[in-house]
């Protein structure tokens, strides 16, 4: 039963796991090496055990992301092979487990947290109102990767006082936990709001929270933003669609009670302070740069001409030519052969992801949700519910916002061995949005101006939301991907999912049984229904 623990159950955690690395103990006291633990200090540990999911590090880009999520919608180049459109056993069964052993984390901090009594749990309310947001967060990216999962009965081993035979959790179906996310995340919402913290415990809540630094006011716009994100992702589903539309007008409607992520300083993000802590970037150069294949970092064809050919102003904070191109960005041609492709960038020909704003750069934040991400999700329901004016408004300031963030993250970087580009001006990033293949106005139809939205999230995502970018590009289906098709293995194309890791299968097959039809890689998410 080797990893039954750190599935569903979280036995060998125990709520207390969290901060294993000795060298974070200086920073937060590491719950595992104490002999007692406490809300603060379960917060934080449940924070720390996804960090690596957020940040970019070594193994989900390495292991996961690099062939998978980043070829799905061509942000990367990649050698064509037989079976390429299988998620790997590995990549998958590394997101599941860090998943479970964060849940299992937050289960922990509720139990400790309903044992205090009601002074104390008044006292430190916002810790679990803030937990909640960041599972529910890292909770729809698992949905969207594999629909069905257990949820609501997972990660209680602790609570169920040791007993595994209870506590092998049941799958919730997705659109059920979708359901009961938006139902807790507009009740936080409302408690966020009427949340004070005196002197004492505001210093401890901002000693503990290394998101968001103790500040309420970016707790309630990463609730709100995300739950514009889970209404949007939600907004064409045949049980959910009006609550979307009309929750997403309430929040919209109403910036006092329900604020959002509106400019580049209220990006929810893991900020870099202190490399030698371990909230730090430095696993993205293995991540990038490193193994024997050349394709790990190079640029996809489509999203180089693409840049290239409307003279996008984050070309070159995004990409660098490669090393004996002559200063031309060219990449790597999908439906090409194996051998054309491995001589192009054998030769040097290819773009790379720029060296000091991504692989290099150790202070790179991690991202949760941003500005200019929320500027999109703005565009699209202000054009789906006939306000052209607005849709085009944030469409516009999503260009900007995301122009802004990626000059901040070049100007943290660490890393000069690329030299920083030019700061656009806003004549420059106008004149970039008022060309035909750019402009709001020159679109004739909605779907003209949502293939404009989904180009926008396509590119501010890239590798640095690959998640977000891979949900969003099946629920929009409005980019032309052209894939070579894999005849020599069942999934000739990519997926729309990933399958449920064998661990999961072989330790609660009882439960997995039920929905084991589902898990297939050809079936959808209820919310793509395109």
């Amino acid at each position: 039963m080797k990893k039954i623990n750190i599935l569903t159950l979280g036995l060998f955690l125990l709520g207390i796991f969290s901060c294993k690395q000795q060298d974070f103990i200086e920073a937060y006291p590491n719950p595992g090496k104490l002999s007692s633990t406490s809300v603060e200090r379960q917060f934080t540990g449940f924070l720390y055990t996804n960090k690596d999911y957020v940040l970019p590090a070594y193994r989900n880009y390495f292991v996961t992301l690099r062939t998978t999520l980043n070829h799905y919608v061509q942000t990367t180049g990649w050698a064509n092979e037989t079976g390429q459109y299988v998620p790997g056993s590995s990549g998958a069964e590394d997101i599941w487990y860090n998943y479970y052993s964060t849940l299992a984390q937050y289960r922990e901090l509720e139990k400790i947290y309903n044992a205090q009594d009601a002074t104390s749990q008044k006292d430190r309310k916002v810790y679990m109102l803030a937990a909640k947001v960041y599972l529910y967060d890292y909770t729809q990216r698992m949905v969207d990767v594999f629909g069905a999962m257990p949820f609501t009965d997972a990660g209680k081993i602790s609570q169920n006082e040791g007993d595994y035979t209870i506590s092998l959790a049941k799958f919730d179906s997705a659109d059920a936990i979708y359901t009961m996310m938006l139902d807790e995340l507009k009740t936080v919402a409302t408690e966020l709001n009427g949340i004070t913290l005196n002197s004492t415990f505001q210093l401890a809540f901002k000693t503990q929270d290394y998101v968001n630094q103790g500040s309420i006011d970016l707790w309630k716009r990463y609730c709100n933003s995300i739950r514009l994100r889970m209404l949007n992702r939600v907004s064409a589903s045949a049980n959910l669609s009006a609550r979307a539309k009309t929750e997403m007008g309430e929040i919209l409607g109403n910036s006092a009670t329900f604020p959002i992520v509106e400019n580049l300083a209220q990006n929810i993000q893991i900020n870099v302070y202190d490399l030698s802590s371990n909230i730090n970037s430095k696993g993205f150069q293995g991540a990038l740069e490193s193994g024997t294949g050349w394709f790990i970092n190079t640029a996809g064809k489509k999203m180089i001409d693409q840049l290239v050919s409307t003279k996008d102003p984050r070309l070159a904070y995004i990409f660098q030519p490669g090393s004996s191109a002559d200063g031309q960005y060219l990449g790597i041609d999908p439906m090409a052969s194996s051998s054309e492709q491995t001589e192009l960038a054998n030769t040097g020909k290819i773009a790379i992801y720029n060296t000091s704003t991504y692989a290099r750069n150790q202070y790179i934040p991690g991202t949760l949700i941003n500005a200019a991400e929320v500027n999109l999700i703005k565009a699209e329901y202000y054009l789906k519910n006939g306000n052209d004016a607005l849709a085009k408004e944030n469409y516009n300031a999503s260009i900007s916002n995301s122009v802004a963030q990626y000059v901040k993250i070049r100007s943290v970087s660490n890393d000069n061995s690329v030299a920083a580009p030019s700061e656009p001006t806003s004549t420059e990033i106008a004149d970039y949005a008022s060309q035909d293949a750019v402009s709001w106005e020159k679109a004739t139809n909605e779907a003209e101006k949502i293939k404009l939205i989904a180009t926008q999230k396509w590119i501010h995502y890239n590798i640095l939301q690959a998640y977000e970018n891979w949900a969003e590009q099946r629920r929009l289906d409005a980019l032309s991907f052209n894939f070579v098709t894999d005849n020599a293995n069942n999934q000739t194309l990519p997926p729309y999912r990933f399958n449920i890791p064998g661990n999961e299968i072989t330790y609660n097959k009882a439960n997995y049984s039920i929905i084991q039809d589902q898990d297939k890689l050809g079936n959808k998410i209820f919310w793509d229904i395109k």
